[in-house]
């Protein structure tokens, strides 16, 4: 099991010590009773109709996983973008509020799901012929900051982080050469907290042999200087339009112009 220091909303400077060593950091009670319950009804909506309309064995991510895919047509999504729980960590990793949304998503895996290999969610766009510098050697590019919806335990599958690799130049191993402690560094997370990550960082979900369906909704931050091409603006201009003015600084970039 990972040992994991879970910091609560007030300690932003812990939070953005732990994320710059780990490459991820985890943060209780990010929601109220409301938000959470606002966030985790609409996720098992979404998880009932996809599920409905695309079988476990189709499931996008391996059997009985799945990526959510952009849910900003939502409004309990367009709201996990301004937690004042979590806002200001993300502006002091960054050392800045300038950084932008990059949307909304998040992943789900249904009893029977297996082990997911190792992986980051961002590959070397740097592509540097001379391999001085990779997209591993700059500060955090962008943030996905992870929200279970039930608590996270080894039986339902709870995602496995791997310490300090979000600036790892080595290759990241294949699932059969994968040794048993990156096997077992499993972040066992409570309901309602959030797990900040650098996308960089190896990780990857573990074989659910519980009953439940483990739940892992998600919002994102571009850094202040960087962009991923082809940003598509598909938050309703009808939500964009009820949603604070620091909301709609940070979604400026994904809101439907239409």
């Amino acid at each position: 099991m990972l040992d994991l220091e879970i910091v609560s909303p007030a300690q932003i400077e812990q939070a953005a010590i732990l994320f710059h060593r780990d490459g991820f950091v985890a943060v209780e009670n990010a929601f109220t009773d409301d938000q959470f319950e606002s966030i985790k009804d609409a996720a098992h909506r979404v998880v009932k109709e996809q599920t409905e309309a695309i079988s476990l064995e189709k499931a996008n991510r391996g059997y009985a996983r799945y990526s959510f895919g952009s849910q900003v047509h939502h409004p309990e999504w367009c709201r996990l973008c301004d937690l004042p729980t979590i806002l200001p960590i993300i502006e002091k990793i960054f050392d800045s509020d300038k950084f932008i949304s990059s949307g909304g998503g998040g992943d789900y895996s249904l009893p029977g799901a297996k082990i997911q290999h190792l992986h980051a969610d961002m590959p070397d766009h740097l592509r540097d012929p001379q391999q001085r510098v990779t997209v591993m050697d700059l500060p955090t590019p962008f943030i996905v900051v992870n929200f279970p919806m039930i608590d996270f335990t080894k039986e339902n599958g709870a995602t496995r982080f791997i310490k300090g690799t979000h600036r790892s130049r080595h290759p990241i191993p294949k699932l059969e050469a994968e040794p048993e402690w990156m096997k077992n560094s499993i972040a066992c997370a409570p309901a309602k907290s959030a797990i900040i990550r650098d996308v960089r960082c190896w990780h990857g979900g573990t074989e659910n042999t519980s009953k439940d369906i483990r739940i892992m909704a998600s919002t994102g931050y571009y850094a202040p200087w960087f962009r991923r091409p082809g940003m598509d603006g598909d938050m309703p201009r009808a939500i964009y339009d009820t949603m604070s003015p620091r909301a709609k600084e940070l979604c400026r970039h994904i809101v439907c112009l239409d």
